[in-house]
């Protein structure tokens, strides 16, 4: 190994300014054995480089060549495989991973060892040594020490600085003296023995003379001793000095320290004094109430607007007394316990007076509302009187009372009530339930008011009053709950014979249900939603404002109906709570106070209700539309109001009547019968189906909801297709092809005029039977009008169809000329308009009038008849050509029978 060590270093890295240090034989993991040699490198010139060359035979395996080289500082990772056995194999971690087996164990480990001494001289960056044993790494360089012979100038034993240094060249000064030294000696090359004894001679006198020089000091020494000894003695001399100095300092030190603890209890005294005055100040300042506010709290007068001021601000300036946040130790102090009892005893009182105050208040407006109730109330009790003549003559319109003035006087209240909700919650707490009881009998009086006359405005006169059970034995209209109850439980029971279907429509439509009743209706029902929407909104804004809760829209989570009644109990309040958890509980204590206040409004909306669908199912196609536009503008608004609440509760019960409504109409068109004696025509439910479609879409133009139109159009004209069918197949005295055709004919006609989007299906369909039945009428009423005709020539098309040739069929005796001629002479012209007459008697008796289907029938009927004879003159020219055989009547006579016998009639 140390012969190709030799030879490498003198032909690949000597001529590259390279020393090889260390080598190993290696093959690649795995692979079949071509092996190469990994060496370690160092450059000689500044800054030195460190590389890792891998070198292999060449292929005719004469020399060796350089194949790969890496920079050792590129070099990650060592991996020795394993740490305890021995292993041959090792990774070296580059760019990537390169795995070698070395042909010897000891060659594996100088080579790693030499790699982590030039790591550890060389590079910065420290290289992971894995799996390798640590005591490799330590003691392998003795061991290889006591290896290597002395001569071979210890470059192993010395680490890495001796391995550089077995190589180590001359410096420029020591080139410069050797060749002085040489010039000196005329043998120096010639001879180098010699020059080498003259050197050994020359280093012989030096060194003597260097001897004779230490030994000539010896007497210098001695005198450098004594200097020493000299300089010690005063070196003492100087420290007692420094002893008896310190000494006095000390007693100046203990003056000092005094006067430094003194200044430090003076110091200390001042910022206690400071800090005792800033504390006295702060309570001073922060728990001191002026005389002016006591006296406001005490005295104020809560009745006008400036006393009210003084003791808002008076109010605030307790409040912010009691709240300051006092540093600990201060609730000890007398003084601050008497001044916190003195603003408990202030806040107490002056809360019970305005609590009193605010109680009167409530009571006093209650009273002025209540007056103009009371003359309002006494024109609607009147008995004997037609009720609709005494709203229009004493004026009395469908209007609730405005309650701003009633709200602007108590919002002067509301930050003292602001106050009172945060020093005093109990008081109020009653407050709250006060206003919700004098509030809600209030509200009781208005709204029940206000609906008996929408019912009074909606019935009209007195006798429609009775009709619908609106009136009492005394004459005066009974109360909203009572009267609605009773009409509810007859409309249950008698359902079918006192809803308005669309049959009965179809009567009641020429007498008191027109369209002028229904407008009436429509614009009352919108005039009671108008006037509550705004009452509404207005105390429950105002609820918020004066009782300072504040609304919040959208809270997630928050149910949109909450169908609790509060009792009369106080509401409860949630303590210590915060962000969403008190934004719900102010948000419920809306909802709830406005429950308890309007708690007459959901049921007088649904008792008007139930009274608008027994003056006419159709209402309810009014109100659906009406209310579900105040819904949807209501939760624009606030989702979770009461109003949005309440309103879409009532949407709920509208929807049922609507859905009943179509319900019961598709019931009363599987009920009818027909008479069977008469001839059918439009059947009733068609004729109404078209009523109901134009209405319909005059009141849901431009509606929210009229996908609820659009299923209702389906469900009614599945019923009426369904109907028709079962009606024509029970029908005895006219054709079912009649019926069909008619009714969809009428149908179509109806749907191509209003177009309505939802049905162009059906409409295709109702034109696709009204054609087809058509047809099928006219082939049937038509039948055979030429019959023998008809005998002949299908006999002639069955001896075609059995093979005979066309032009050969007049040699068959049955269907010779003479027998076709024969044939022909039986239908003069005369005798086909006659047999046309009697047709056009028969369908005139079997269409009905409204339709007009007459000449349309009448029209088809002549088409089919030209179409017959076009089909026998062409098998007549076909089969019998050039016999100058023809019909007893043309096509135009034909035209001419048809017409004249249309103008006849």
């Amino acid at each position: 190994m140390t012969a190709i060590k030799h030879a490498l270093q003198r032909d690949i890295f000597t001529p590259n300014d390279e020393r090889l240090l260390s080598i190993v034989n290696v093959c690649k993991a795995g692979k079949k054995k071509r092996n190469c040699f990994l060496c370690a490198t160092v450059t000689t010139e500044r800054p030195v480089q460190v590389n890792v060359v891998k070198v292999k035979k060449s292929d005719k395996g004469d020399f060796y060549k350089r194949q790969t080289a890496w920079v050792l500082r590129d070099l990650a990772v060592v991996d020795a495989k394993d740490a305890i056995k021995e292993n041959p194999e090792f990774d070296l971690h580059f760019e990537k991973v390169y795995k070698w087996v070395a042909s010897s164990i000891a060659e594996k480990n100088t080579f790693i060892s030499c790699i982590w001494k030039l790591n550890q001289r060389y590079i910065r960056k420290k290289i992971d040594f894995i799996n390798v044993s640590s005591q490799l790494l330590e003691e392998l360089p003795k061991v290889a020490e006591e290896s290597v012979p002395s001569g071979e100038n210890q470059n192993v034993a010395g680490g890495d600085e001796e391995v550089v240094d077995e190589y180590q060249e001359l410096n420029a000064r020591e080139e410069q003296d050797i060749e002085i030294m040489m010039e000196g000696c005329e043998y120096a090359i010639s001879n180098a023995e010699a020059f080498a004894d003259k050197l050994s001679r020359e280093l012989q006198v030096l060194d003597g003379a260097n001897i004779h020089s230490i030994m000539a000091s010896e007497k210098q020494v001695n005198i450098l001793m004594k200097l020493l000894d000299e300089a010690l003695k005063e070196v003492d001399q100087i420290e007692v000095k420094l002893s008896s100095y310190e000494e006095m300092l000390q007693s100046v030190k203990e003056q000092m320290d005094q006067i430094s603890e003194s200044n430090h209890l003076i110091h200390l005294s001042n910022t206690n004094n400071l800090k005792l005055l800033s504390e006295i100040e702060f309570l001073v300042n922060h728990m001191d109430l002026a005389k002016g506010h006591i006296k406001a709290l005490q005295e104020g007068d809560l009745s006008s607007s400036r006393g009210i001021e003084a003791c808002t601000n008076a109010a605030d300036a307790l409040l912010q007394c009691m709240s300051v946040t006092l540093q600990p130790g201060h609730e000890m102090l007398h003084a601050v316990k008497q001044q916190q009892q003195r603003f408990s005893d202030l806040r107490e009182q002056f809360a019970r007076r305005l609590a009193s105050h605010l109680n009167n208040v409530f009571v006093q407006q209650f009273i002025e509302l209540e007056k103009g109730l009371i003359n309002r109330s006494y024109y609607l009790s009147v008995p004997g009187h037609d009720q609709s003549s005494t709203l229009a003559q004493h004026s009395i319109e469908l209007t609730l009372p405005n309650h701003h003035p009633f709200h602007r006087d108590l919002l002067r209240y509301a930050k003292l009530m602001e106050w009172l909700k945060n020093t005093d919650y109990g008081k109020y707490e009653g407050l709250t339930t006060n206003y919700m009881d004098y509030l809600s009998r209030l509200y009781d009086r208005e709204i029940k008011d206000f609906f008996e006359v929408a019912k009074i405005k909606m019935t009209g006169a007195t006798k429609e009053g009775k009709k619908f059970g609106l009136h009492g034995s005394s004459g005066k209209l009974t109360g909203s709950t009572s009267s609605l109850n009773k009409l509810s439980v007859q409309s249950s029971g008698n359902r079918r014979s006192q809803s308005s279907s669309l049959l009965d429509m179809g009567n009641m439509s020429a007498s008191d249900l027109d369209v002028a009743d229904r407008t009436k209706f429509d614009k009352i029902f919108e005039q009671v939603l108008s006037e509550l929407e705004p009452l509404c909104l207005a105390e429950q804004d105002f609820i918020s404002k004066f009782f300072k809760l504040q609304q919040h829209l959208s809270i997630p989570g928050t149910p949109m109906s909450d169908a609790e009644e509060v009792d009369g109990g106080t509401l409860s309040r949630a303590h210590n709570t915060a962000g969403l958890q008190s934004m719900t509980s102010e948000n419920h204590m809306i909802r709830q106070m406005m429950i308890k206040i309007f708690r007459c409004v959901e049921p007088e909306l649904n008792h008007l209700i139930a009274l608008g669908d027994k003056i006419d199912s159709f209402n309810s196609l009014y109100m659906l539309v009406k209310m579900s536009h105040h819904v949807w503008t209501a939760q624009n608004v606030d989702p979770t109001s009461f109003l949005s609440t309440t309103l879409g509760n009532v949407l709920v019960t509208v929807k049922r009547n609507f859905d009943k409504c179509i319900s019961n109409q598709i019931k009363q068109m599987e009920d009818v019968k027909i008479s069977k004696k008469s001839k059918v025509g439009i059947l009733p439910f068609v004729a109404e189906f078209e009523e109901f479609a134009a209405l319909a879409e005059s009141i849901f133009r431009n509606a929210e909801r009229r996908g609820d139109l659009d299923k209702a159009y389906l469900k009614l004209i599945r019923g009426v297709f369904t109907n028709v069918e079962k009606v024509a197949n029970e029908s005895q005295k006219t054709p079912r092809d009649v019926v069909m055709m008619e009714n969809f004919h009428h149908i179509f006609a109806t749907l191509s005029r209003l177009k309505i989007s939802c049905l162009e299906a059906e409409k295709k369909e109702a034109k696709q039977k009204y054609t087809d039945h058509l047809q099928s009428y006219v082939i049937y009423s038509l039948g055979q009008p030429l019959e023998k005709l008809n005998h002949f020539f299908e006999g002639v098309e069955a001896r075609v169809a059995q093979g005979v040739r066309e032009e050969e069929v007049s040699y068959q005796l049955a269907f010779n000329k003479q027998e076709l001629r024969k044939v022909i002479k039986e239908y003069p012209g005369k005798e086909v308009k006659k047999g046309l007459d009697n047709l056009y008697k028969k369908v005139d008796k079997h269409l009905c009038e409204e339709e007009n289907l007459l000449q349309v029938v009448w029209h088809s009927m002549q088409d089919e008849f030209i179409r017959q004879y076009k089909h026998f003159e062409g098998l007549i020219a076909r089969c019998y050509p050039g016999s100058g055989i023809t019909m007893e009547f043309t096509i135009q006579d034909i035209l001419d029978y048809f017409s004249s016998i249309a103008q006849s009639h």
